[in-house]
């Protein structure tokens, strides 16, 4: 059994999704980011820099494992599916993995910042996240013109990305023009595990509530 430690973020959703994809027994601890129980000292004996998602594998003596993209590969790994075993293709999955841990997540994360939460308009600053985050989606783009999935079969990879690009409306960025990314969200939108997964910790089909949460969230992080 698997403890999730997780809310309702693109990061936790990953997890969840994987989860749910893989067919792993897990039991959900929900970590509400807006009052600070991510800060609290035993969920940072789990996660030291006290961020979700983080996991607890009880069948292997409580091993935690925190980030979001270890924890994808540490599921795929001790499963055998959604990442190959042979060198170039796991090298593949996890190219595509860094790309969002490194570029998708962090600019687009800016660019939720600037554009819906900051106190002050700084332009500027939207501007240059909002193009950066469109840039990365040109890249993404241009992969899936040549492969239904980032890393040839659906994987972590895809796991990973998508649920930071379904949220591009939130950042005030368009995939207008990109029609293969389009075809991709689509496609994986209509996955029923991505669908039970994205009810964790709570429903998402609430828009209203979504919203509130993510902005709560957001604002608690600004003031401290």
């Amino acid at each position: 059994m698997i403890d999730l430690y997780t809310w309702a973020t693109p990061n936790g959703h990953k997890v969840s999704i994987a989860l749910e994809e893989l067919g792993l027994p897990y039991t959900v601890k929900p970590v509400d980011i807006s009052k600070g129980v991510q800060k609290q000292p035993e969920f940072l004996r789990i996660n030291p820099n006290g961020r979700i998602p983080a996991i607890v594998d009880r069948a292997e003596g409580d091993f935690a494992v925190f980030e979001s993209g270890a924890i994808l590969i540490y599921l795929a790994e001790k499963t055998g599916k959604l990442m190959p075993t042979d060198p170039k293709g796991r090298s593949r999955v996890i190219q595509w993995l860094m790309f969002q841990m490194g570029g998708v997540g962090p600019m687009q994360g800016q660019a939720n910042v600037f554009f819906r939460y900051f106190p002050e308009k700084l332009q500027p600053a939207i501007d240059r996240y909002q193009n950066e985050t469109r840039r990365l989606y040109t890249v993404l783009d241009t992969r899936l013109k040549e492969s239904e999935y980032l890393a040839g079969d659906y994987s972590i990879a895809d796991i990973a990305t998508w649920p930071w690009v379904r949220l591009h409306d939130w950042s005030g960025v368009s995939v207008d023009g990109l029609p293969n990314l389009q075809r991709w969200l689509a496609a994986i939108e209509q996955r029923p595990a991505v669908k039970r997964g994205l009810d964790v910790p709570f429903p998402m089909d609430q828009d209203k509530r979504t919203a509130e949460e993510r902005a709560k969230s957001v604002q608690s992080i600004l003031q401290r």
